[in-house]
């Protein structure tokens, strides 16, 4: 086996399948990419079991031939090299030697036979969505999942593909998100529940695009291809909750507040803040709002007036700082409105502008008891 390949070429298309293999493998062979060879074509792959990431790029040769390349000293060796070809040749007792301008390397290899295949997603159903939407429903509610495994269907984003609009759903339990794209349909009703981990690798190999993926899934795993990648990963088991029992449906209490000058005043008064319960309370009142913290084991307190518009009762609700600071952070809104019903349900965020036609976004965020 010999080909020629660019070093910047190659070292693109390493880095994009490389955040796949995990630091620690039950499977040493794992620790490897597999380097399939046919012709010009190489397709190179990168697994940790549950997610499988291939890419294909073109190179000087005719062989046909397969191999396991340690992934690591690979990696670390493709970003010391200025652009520049190298050559790529198998040798006898399993070794490949790597020929670039500045001199010769050798890395000893394992049997390719070992590693494991990528599973074939039979019987599915497929759909279409814009890499640059897909990326943004990703980065809108990856967010808000939850890392608890007892609750491994919280750990992931909900999938719900309808005729007249393709939803994206995030909890933790404290948090909600609803991104719902009015602009996409599907030709039948779908749902499935995406882990964490590849949808990580997707937002970051989609970043920039406009190009169509492909997706293909079905009751175990799913497919996404781009370009000359092919991601394929196991779905998480289960049934995700009922999300839309949880949105208070009748919020008469509407804030309605410039985002940063919120977000900004919520991260100096947090500080003050309880450290175990990160406990803020808003206090609402015509056209104001007030933001308090205290942390009386440390005799600590701060409060915040901000000018607002707010139509509804008086009334003091408390959140958790934490969770109110990151949800306003995944908005890029210059307004926002915040719609309570009463202090011991839910609040609901919402963008006033910004958004596209056909895009919606909803956030919900979980209150916290205050004390008297």
């Amino acid at each position: 086996m010999k080909f020629i390949v660019s070093s910047s070429s190659l070292l693109k298309n390493v880095n994009l399948i490389s955040g796949v293999i995990n630091s620690s493998n039950t499977l040493p062979i794992l620790d490897n990419f597999l380097f399939e060879l046919e012709g010009n074509q190489l397709k190179i792959t990168g697994s940790d079991l549950e997610t499988t990431i291939t890419t294909t790029i073109e190179v000087e040769s005719g062989d046909t031939a397969k191999i396991a390349v340690p992934s690591k000293i690979l990696s670390d060796t493709l970003k010391t090299f200025p652009d520049q070809p190298l050559t790529f040749i198998q040798k006898e007792d399993n070794l490949m030697e790597i020929v670039s301008e500045q001199g010769n390397y050798q890395i000893a290899l394992e049997s390719a036979d070992e590693y494991p295949q990528a599973p074939e997603v039979q019987e599915a159903v497929a759909s279409t969505l814009q890499a640059g939407i897909l990326s943004e429903a990703i980065s809108k509610t990856l967010f808000a999942t939850g890392n608890d495994e007892l609750r491994p269907v919280m750990t992931g984003v909900f999938f719900q593909a309808g005729k007249d609009n393709f939803k994206f759903v995030a909890t933790d339990a404290h948090r909600l998100v609803k991104y719902t794209r009015k602009d996409l349909q599907s030709a039948e009703a779908t749902e499935y529940i995406m882990p964490k981990k590849p949808l990580n690798l997707l937002r970051n190999i989609l970043a920039g695009s406009n190009e169509d993926v492909n997706i293909e899934y079905n009751q175990t795993n799913t497919r996404f291809s781009f370009q000359n990648i092919v991601l394929t990963c196991r779905l998480i088991d289960g049934k995700y909750p009922n999300y839309e029992a949880v949105i208070p449906k009748e919020n008469p209490n509407v804030l309605t507040i410039n985002r940063n000058l919120f977000l900004t005043s919520l991260k100096r008064v947090a500080i003050f803040s309880n450290k175990t319960t990160n406990q803020v309370r808003l206090k609402l009142s015509g056209s104001s709002l007030v933001i308090h913290a205290e942390d009386v084991d440390f005799a600590s307190k701060a409060e915040e007036r901000l000018p607002c518009d707010y139509n509804g009762a008086d009334m003091q609700i408390g959140f958790n700082s934490k969770f109110l600071i990151e949800v306003l952070n995944n908005l890029q809104s210059d307004d926002i409105t915040l719609e309570m019903s009463e202090p011991s349900r839910a609040g609901i965020i919402k963008p006033v502008d910004g958004l596209e036609d056909g895009e919606e976004i909803l956030m919900l965020v979980m209150p916290v008891m205050l004390n008297a």
